[in-house]
């Protein structure tokens, strides 16, 4: 891999990790419409670290706030007596369906999961879940005056179970990890913005432990010399920087818009795959 690829690699990382339009399709698809090879799972897994720090740094209050109170309430004996500990809890349960799904299903993650025949087809099935969560909202809104439950100390355990189940969804490529997580979320009653920033929260460890898993299996594949690790550290490196900006904006924008944007580009991006793959323009190699 060059570096010209590594760093636009990491350009769509950083902007699609947690914008809903699916990082790992984009990390698919791009490769494949400029003629270069697959990057693979486990590079988008270890670039995703750049993205991980990303939100870290985007979140830093929420997440000093949360450590603060998991350890207070265990410290005195009372792991959760408060709202930070008890999300922190519900983190851990969130984040168990895709840690077992991984684990149970890596080789199909790695291998027939990434044909573009199945990213057009999670594409369109996650966009469909989109769709139907705002539409859910709007009802909400025109009800209750209302969009939803705000605030991380309203995120309940259902909220915190059913966003771990969509979230295992996002193994496969196409289906968007904050795409599916936030829509759930809002069809459980969080509104836009509080449904996002448990999203984020709830990807972390996942994101962290899929990084040190993949870079210590696939070493030598993605690491095995120095232009290769040069070009992981740079595509990281890129991927954080813009990463950082993207998960500001998008949570500044889901204050006051919808999804609706989002869906109307991947419904684009679906069409315009499906149609170079069924022209030939693309091709669909057996992976």
């Amino acid at each position: 891999m060059s570096i010209l690829e590594a760093i636009v690699l990491g350009v769509v990382q950083g902007l699609t990790e947690f914008l809903p339009v699916s990082s790992t399709a984009h990390l698919r698809v791009v490769p494949a419409f400029f003629g270069w090879e697959d990057p693979g799972a486990a590079y988008s897994a270890v670039i995703q670290t750049g993205t991980l720090v990303a939100v870290c740094l985007a979140l830093r209050t929420d997440i000093a706030a949360l450590l603060r109170g998991t350890l207070a309430a265990a410290l005195a004996g009372r792991p959760l007596s408060t709202p930070e500990a008890r999300l922190g809890w519900l983190i851990v349960l969130g984040t168990i369906p895709i840690v077992a799904a991984g684990l149970a299903f890596k080789d199909l993650i790695r291998g027939e999961a990434r044909r573009l025949e199945v990213v057009v087809a999670a594409l369109l099935a996650a966009t469909a879940l989109m769709a139907i969560a705002e539409l859910a909202c709007l009802a909400r809104a025109r009800r209750r005056g209302t969009t939803g439950r705000d605030g991380l100390e309203r995120v309940t355990a259902g909220d915190g179970i059913a966003m771990g189940l969509a979230q295992a969804l996002a193994l496969i490529p196409g289906t968007s990890r904050s795409g599916v997580t936030i829509s759930v979320g809002m069809l459980a009653g969080l509104d836009r913005r509080t449904a996002a920033r448990f999203s984020f929260l709830l990807s972390l460890p996942a994101v962290a432990a899929a990084a040190i898993l993949e870079a210590w299996q696939q070493r030598s594949e993605i690491m095995g010399s120095g232009p290769q690790a040069v070009a992981l550290a740079v595509g990281t490196i890129t991927a954080g920087i813009v990463g950082y900006a993207a998960v500001r904006w998008l949570l500044r924008m889901l204050t006051g818009h919808t999804l609706w944007p989002f869906i109307v580009y991947r419904i684009g991006l679906a069409a315009l795959l499906a149609g170079s793959l069924a022209a030939g323009w693309l091709p669909a190699p057996a992976i």
